[in-house]
């Protein structure tokens, strides 16, 4: 199972291999060169640490994901509501809006995911 977690860099990197795979290793050190100023060995580096975590795949130099950006995304904010509200929606929901008033278009739009996933 991949781990949901990136530090801003990572999420950067990240950002680079969804945005352009499928992409060569070679490709893949020409962007962080240019985007990110790295080293070839710091691409290597970070690539090879986010394959052992499950996120993507270095296969005979073709670097492509194992975890789509709206997966990665869809299991951070699990993790978040399971760590921050113990797991309960309806208290992040609670929390959420005390902060921010909903529109009516966010309204019917949450509407919408409950009804599609009732029964």
């Amino acid at each position: 199972m991949a781990e949901f977690k990136l530090g801003e860099i990572e999420t950067r990197f990240a950002e680079i291999i969804w945005r352009e795979e499928p992409l060569t290793s070679g490709e893949l050190v020409k962007l962080c060169e240019r985007e990110l100023d790295w080293k070839k060995s710091t691409t290597y580096t970070v690539l090879r640490r986010l394959c052992e975590r499950g996120l993507f795949q270095n296969k005979e130099g073709s670097v492509t994901s194992l975890v789509s950006k709206e997966e990665f995304l869809a299991g951070q904010s699990e993790q978040f509501v399971e760590e921050a509200f113990h797991g309960s929606l309806p208290k992040f929901l609670a929390a959420f809006t005390r902060a921010k008033k909903l529109s009516e278009q966010e309204i019917e739009q949450i509407q919408k995911i409950i009804d599609d996933n009732r029964g």
